[in-house]
């Protein structure tokens, strides 16, 4: 495992990086709503980014059990987990729930984000698992501090989840994140305090909750990227890239411009 530490300047370009996806995020939210097919949201999001002087890093993405990443963000709708693929097929519709991950390469740093929007009227059922999952990102970046340790990141995001009796997958972990969309180390969603690698200074990681409504089992789909839940129930994923301090952890990424356009911002 080599962890890199980033400079203030570097941490600066990473925060740039950042701020793409979370305004590229926000362009897609105004878009999301029934009738639109994944691929059109695709569409709009390679434009933006772009159009912004950047390059989506999920496009050409290789994956060892198949062919690369053939689209610029992933669209995971209900019951897929992460790494849903775009297409003109899929159409989103009233009660969905739709999962837009998102990364970029600007200035020879990347960024990545997700976020899980709702489509229409949810349920107050999957209003609840949106919003458990989404205060467990923040859980974990509060402990994601110099002098402790990945576990407590880990652990902060557990138990939350689980004292509302959802499934955190285990599989599919955050990671470093720099000059590389996946560095060292991984960030998995689960674990006991104390354990792992301290987390220094200036490290800067992407923490993403990937939480089921039901059971935790998932599975791969035949185009070798989908991974949906194994019971069929919906799925909640949301990310934020931060930079560890002293004290207080720092996001560089963003959800403002959603949330503003999602009308929770007073």
């Amino acid at each position: 495992m080599k962890i890199f530490l980033k400079t203030e300047d570097e941490i600066e370009l990473m925060r740039q990086a950042n701020q793409l996806v979370g305004r590229t995020l926000g362009e897609l939210a105004k878009h999301i709503k029934p009738g639109v097919t994944t691929l059109h949201l695709d569409k709009i999001a390679d434009e933006f980014i772009r159009d912004n002087g950047a390059v989506p890093t999920f496009k050409g993405f290789p994956n060892p059990y198949g062919g690369p990443f053939p689209a610029s963000i992933c669209t995971s709708v209900n019951d897929v987990v992460v790494h849903g693929v775009p297409n003109d097929q899929t159409v989103l519709h009233d009660g969905d729930i739709i999962s837009v991950d998102c990364g970029t390469l600007l200035n020879g740093f990347c960024g990545d984000s997700c976020y899980t929007f709702c489509v229409g009227e949810v349920s107050d059922e999957v209003k609840t698992l949106l919003r458990v999952t989404k205060e467990s990102l923040y859980r974990g970046i509060e402990n994601a501090v110099a002098g402790h340790h990945l576990g407590d990141i880990s652990s902060a995001v557990q138990t939350h989840c689980e004292a509302h009796g959802y499934g955190i997958v285990r599989e599919l972990t955050g990671h470093g994140i720099g000059h590389e969309m996946h560095e060292d180390p991984q960030v998995p969603n689960y674990g006991r305090r104390g354990n792992g690698v301290m987390l220094k200074a200036s490290m800067c990681i992407a923490i993403e909750p990937m939480v089921t409504m039901g059971k935790r089992d998932i599975w791969l789909d035949k185009d070798r990227w989908t991974i949906r839940t194994r019971d069929g129930k919906p799925a909640a994923h949301f990310e934020h890239t931060i930079a560890v301090r002293k004290g207080k952890a720092e996001i560089l990424s963003s959800f403002d411009e959603v949330e503003f356009i999602e009308g929770k911002l007073y």
